[in-house]
């Protein structure tokens, strides 16, 4: 009897912990670039809404430091070599779920839109999963320890 107890506790705690990672109904509610389904739909949404902007191989526009002459900055690469990275997890959501506008400073021009009512949250996480699995290693990890 007691074995029965700990191993209903073993696996209350494993499926809570899962429970918690995929949130209730089983969605993603935060990035797992080690996770090659979450990975391999992220890179579907990404190839379908974000490459045309942002690059079929996450390299972003050329020049994209540089202001277009509209005034927006051009999209940024989402590789190593890019900014994405300098930001949380939490940041890069809300600025994917709610555009740009809505998330930096006042004046901040860019062309990146809301995709609150394209996207699921659970297909944002799924993209961010993509991305964040193309960066090196140190990359993933100072970014992981600014999404705590």
């Amino acid at each position: 009897m007691r074995w029965l107890g700990i191993a209903l506790l073993v696996m209350g705690t494993i499926y809570f912990g899962a429970a918690v990672r995929l949130g209730l109904a089983g969605e993603p509610t935060a990035p797992d670039p080690n996770d090659p389904r979450l990975v391999e739909r992220g890179k579907v949404v990404y190839d379908e809404q974000c490459a045309r902007c942002h690059g079929d191989q996450l390299q972003g526009e050329p020049n994209w430091q540089q202001r277009k002459p509209n005034g927006e900055l051009a999209a940024p690469p989402h590789d190593a070599s890019g900014h994405t990275w300098h930001h949380s997890d939490k940041q890069l959501f809300d600025m994917t779920k709610n555009g740009t506008v809505a998330t930096l400073p006042p004046g901040y021009k860019t062309g990146m839109p809301a995709y609150r009512d394209k996207l699921s949250d659970a297909d944002i996480w799924a993209v961010l999963s993509y991305i964040e699995s193309a960066w090196p290693a140190d990359i993933r990890a100072k970014q992981q320890r600014m999404s705590r």
